[in-house]
């Protein structure tokens, strides 16, 4: 089911419900693709369907993104993924808001983190973060060029031109985020190396959060949104701790 969150024809979002009473706790997840608008939703999808027959219900969300046409970036994109998040509260399903779990990969990893650290009073709080090869670090993005250009592109300006933009948005900064979270990150990941996980890992143990890291050998970028996969089996286990928590 297509529903809209706002205005903006990229506002929107893909509901998927399991049959049943439930309620059901809730995976929002958040696409990558370096905040540009090229990339969709659609890069979800997979996930989104494997996560109903496990008895969560799924809010793949879509976002204003880096681009003429969709004319996102900062802070509008972060905007878009807080109003996705809280417009499940107006949602009429079987959606238990006590466990909502937000999944980003890569640029949406930023965004998932971002959204659990930075919202102040949400109308619906997230209970966890997962990031599959997030973009945890936007200085540290920035320096390496990722995704030739994506970073500044997204921010408005290099990390040294903006600096209050970068401190805004990059989760490293933001700590701690005060939720559960899991780190899955490939070690052979050419597009997001795995030292922005590792790194991150690091800083939000010192901030007393909560945080797994798994390293998985020899696993690229792209990896993670193949339900077959090892990396999307990790973080199918981690989200059983959710499974059972019932109605809050």
């Amino acid at each position: 089911m297509r529903l809209r969150y706002g205005s903006h024809f990229h506002q929107f979002a893909d509901l998927l419900v399991p049959d049943g009473d439930g309620p059901f706790p809730v995976a929002v997840l958040i696409h990558g693709g370096f905040w540009r608008e090229r990339l969709t939703l659609d890069l979800d999808d997979g996930l989104a369907r494997d996560l109903v027959p496990r008895r969560w219900a799924a809010w793949n969300i879509e976002y204003r993104r880096v681009g003429e046409v969709s004319g996102g970036g900062w802070p509008m994109t972060g905007e878009d993924v807080a109003a996705a998040i809280d417009h499940l509260g107006r949602l009429d399903a079987r959606l238990d808001l006590g466990r909502v779990v937000a999944i980003g990969h890569s640029a949406g990893g930023q965004l998932a983190l971002w959204a659990a650290s930075a919202r102040v009073d949400p109308a619906v709080r997230l209970a966890g973060v997962v990031s599959q090869a997030g973009v945890h670090d936007l200085v540290e993005a920035d320096r390496l060029d990722l995704g030739e250009g994506a970073t500044a592109e997204f921010m408005g300006g290099h990390a040294a031109d903006v600096p209050d933009r970068y401190a805004d948005a990059s989760p490293i900064e933001r700590l701690p985020s005060g939720v559960p979270v899991l780190l899955v990150h490939g070690d052979a990941d050419e597009r997001v190396p795995v030292e922005l996980s590792r790194s991150y890992a690091a800083a939000a143990r010192g901030a007393d959060d909560e945080v797994e890291l798994v390293v998985r050998p020899g696993d690229d970028h792209f990896v993670h949104l193949d339900v077959e996969s090892g990396a999307w089996a990790d973080v199918v286990a981690w989200l059983a701790r959710f499974e059972d928590a019932g109605p809050s």
